[in-house]
């Protein structure tokens, strides 16, 4: 059984051949990031084995590979970049791995937070600019953190942001338990919340879920955490927002379009902090994606 990591950068390439063992599958590293979706058949020459890290796979690409069993997707928003039940129709399994970077994601989140409270982006680039901006920030000292969904990420960002003193609520589709946090009913956490950061997977059910409506029921001058997916909020009901001050202060990690384009209304707002989707992006949580990613072609090798 044959394998190709499609899409592999520098780094990812030289931490997923450090964790290859000698009896491992053939699995083998196509060392370049910026593949197009037409490039798979060439790319994968029949291996039933693909490792895939942001390249999107369309099912009539998928049709073309010859032998293609099984896509390791590295992370869980596959959804995002292929449609698992088409691929499923044409004998093609999806593998996902979950939990890699909980703690990345976590501590990337708490940080959008706070550049976002302290508007520290907005100040560098007046100060960049020549202009000696002073804002008000907001202090979240006994604020109230609201966090929609409850998975292994949330759970790290109510750690993090219980340990600083503020008030964390959740609420999460079933039941969940987790010392300090208060769970609650949606309408209650969008109705209390100082800070909303979002921790959802994206599927039929979470598309849109952040609706005009629910951005309109927030409390005036919320702060808007997603490092989840962005589809998961009305982009134009939340740029209408931040420009009306409903939404004080957006830090987004990801976006519909990505990357983000240069003239996208997102970066003419001076009330945004933008990240490059790299929430997860750290050795340590790359260390872990990778071998999980190993584990799964192992076990693929081995059924």
């Amino acid at each position: 059984m044959r394998g190709v990591f499609v899409d592999a950068n520098e780094s990812l390439a030289v931490i997923f051949d450090r964790l290859r063992k000698s009896d491992d599958p053939d699995v083998r590293v196509h060392r370049d990031p910026d593949i197009s979706p037409e490039d798979y058949p060439a790319v994968l020459d029949g291996a039933e084995i693909a490792v895939v890290d942001h390249t999107a796979l369309p099912t009539d690409i998928a049709k073309q590979c010859r032998g293609l069993k099984d896509v390791v997707f590295l992370g869980t928003g596959a959804r995002s970049y292929m449609n698992p039940e088409e691929l499923a129709e044409l004998g093609i399994s999806v593998h996902l791995i979950k939990g890699y970077g909980d703690t990345a994601v976590a501590e990337s989140a708490i940080a959008l937070m706070w550049a976002s409270a302290r508007v520290i982006a907005m100040m560098d680039r007046e100060m960049r600019a020549g202009n000696w901006l002073r804002e008000d920030g907001m202090q979240l000292t006994g604020k109230t953190l609201g966090l929609i969904g409850f998975g292994g990420i949330a759970a790290e960002v109510a750690r993090i942001a219980l340990g600083s003193g503020m008030r964390v609520i959740a609420w999460n589709r079933s039941p969940k338990k987790y010392s300090g946090v208060e769970f609650v009913e949606f309408d209650e956490l969008i109705d209390e919340s100082d800070v909303v950061s979002i921790h959802l997977l994206l599927n039929d059910e979470t598309r849109g879920m952040i609706s005009r409506a629910c951005i309109e029921g927030m409390k005036p001058g919320v702060i808007l955490i997603n490092t989840a997916r962005a589809a998961i909020v009305d982009e134009e009901a939340m740029i209408d927002a931040l420009k009306s001050g409903q939404i004080r202060h957006a830090g987004l990690d990801v976006f519909n379009i990505e990357p983000l384009p240069k003239d996208h209304p997102l970066t003419k707002l001076p009330n945004v902090t933008l990240s490059a989707h790299s929430a997860f992006r750290t050795p340590e949580a790359s260390e872990n994606l990778l071998q999980a990613a190993w584990e799964h072609c192992r076990r693929i090798a081995g059924s």
